[in-house]
């Protein structure tokens, strides 16, 4: 493994710094959350023209730049140190894998192409707060029982006439990133009732008869989030009608909830970095107050108590930069990473209010945009208790042994007494000792 960057990368990073410095302050990010895009559309624009940032990890063959999903979580680093609200992770990071994964050749050219060049975003609508559950950062579900299982709830999927490859849909979906923005929708539907019920991943254009999307309010105004109704709404299925298996099918019964556990994993890693940057950022900003704000003749940051909490936060972001970035190399260990970079996040966006003081506690503070991301990162994609959890589970950390697998109802330390045997007793196991002698009772 070599971990040094490329003149590329290192190119890239320093551009898009440059890029963010200049356009995307603390004030200019409020001000681009409150239009009714939730970004700043010129921004994304510059950022898909002059870096080709949303086709970063999309092939070339379909306009993209053709780079590995390390160089997008490097880019994604840079986009959460300044907290850039754009569609970035819902349409370069969670729509373009899955159409470039699950859609036919004619699809894959009619898409990829316009959201490798920012022209289309694209959303991912999954039924219910299931998105952790969905992308298998909190657990392994290959049946898609957060999409509704078949029963009542979710988004239904109903097929067209005998001969007819038109869908329609029904249902509803709370929160989706960028959902009210986004042309494009990409809905988990779930069909074939409830003996046969599979998930698949449909197509939905803006102004389809039926949509109708609403601007929620949420604790992040840089991760937007929209509430979408379904009404007998016309839709594409996204891939090969029959379930045909491979680039371009429908997905089987195991084929969307793999192609989502996939993007998964990349999405972890992507998502540990933009961490990762954001809680340097906010660790920046806090070394850079205590310095200046002076108290009892001198600056906060002299006192010894400050420097060993600021010691201990810059300890914590550069481990979490080190997995972040070995998640990038390695997604399958995403989930881990996400868990340590959402926890260095949180505490260092907890301490940088602290650190600030009286100041740090008003609500329209920049520490709190910091705040409000680790907070709701934690709560979209996590949270990092189940995340660590289902790493070690995926680990075998826990696993029983296969004595103890074999004697169910017993314990496992029974388990593996039992399969001791009874002639060869343990040489250090200590002699029973004869039972105490009974206590007289004696009244008081």
């Amino acid at each position: 493994m070599d971990a040094a960057f490329t003149a590329e990368q290192d190119e890239i990073r320093r551009t898009l710094r440059e890029i963010l410095g200049k356009r995307c302050g603390p004030d200019e990010v409020k001000a681009a959350v409150r239009t009714d895009a939730g970004y700043d559309r010129e921004l994304w624009q510059q950022l898909s023209r002059q870096l080709g940032l949303p086709g970063i990890a999309v092939a070339e063959e379909y306009g993209g730049v053709g780079c590995a999903p390390a160089d997008l979580a490097l880019a994604c680093e840079e986009t959460g140190r300044v907290l850039l609200p754009s569609p970035l992770l819902a349409t370069a990071v969670l729509c373009a894998p899955l159409i470039a994964a699950l859609g036919t050749a004619a699809q894959r050219s009619a898409l990829l192409a316009p959201l490798a060049s920012g022209g289309l975003t694209a959303a991912l609508a999954v039924p219910g707060p299931a998105l952790a559950t969905a992308l298998a950062l909190t657990g392994e579900d290959t049946a898609a029982r957060w999409s509704g299982g078949g029963r009542a709830g979710g988004v239904q999927a109903r097929a067209g006439a005998d001969g007819d490859d038109s869908w329609r849909l029904f249902g509803e979906v709370a929160q989706v990133l960028d959902g009210h923005s986004a042309p494009l929708l990409l809905v988990a539907a779930h069909t074939g009732g409830f003996a046969r019920s599979r998930t698949l991943l449909f197509l939905v254009r803006e102004g389809a008869p039926g949509l109708v999307r609403s601007r929620q309010t949420v604790l992040d105004e840089t991760r937007p989030q929209a509430r979408v109704q379904l009404r007998h709404t016309p839709a594409e299925l996204l891939g090969a009608t029959g379930g045909a298996t491979g680039a371009g099918a429908a997905g089987g019964d195991a084929g969307v909830p793999g192609a989502l556990a996939a993007v998964g994993r990349t999405a972890a890693a992507v998502l540990a970095a933009e961490a990762v940057g954001a809680a340097e950022q906010a660790l920046a900003h806090t070394v850079e107050y205590v310095r200046r704000r002076e108290q009892f003749g001198r600056a906060v940051g002299s006192f010894q108590a400050v420097k060993h909490r600021l010691a201990d936060l810059y300890v914590q972001v550069q481990a979490a930069r080190s997995a972040a970035y070995y998640a990038a190399w390695d997604p399958d260990q995403g989930g881990l990473a996400l868990a340590q970079a959402l926890e260095a996040l949180r505490v260092t966006a907890g301490e940088a209010i602290q650190l600030h003081g009286g100041i740090g506690f008003t609500w329209e503070h920049d520490a709190h945009l910091y705040f409000k991301r680790a907070a709701s990162d934690e709560l979209l994609f996590g949270p990092v208790h189940r995340l660590r959890a289902h790493a070690a589970d995926r680990a075998g950390l826990f696993a029983q042994t296969p004595a103890a697998a074999s004697a169910p109802g017993v314990e496992p330390a029974a388990a593996g007494a039992a399969t001791r045997p009874a002639s060869a007793p343990s040489a250090a196991a200590p002699a029973a000792s004869p039972p105490p002698p009974p206590q007289k009772k004696v009244a008081v």
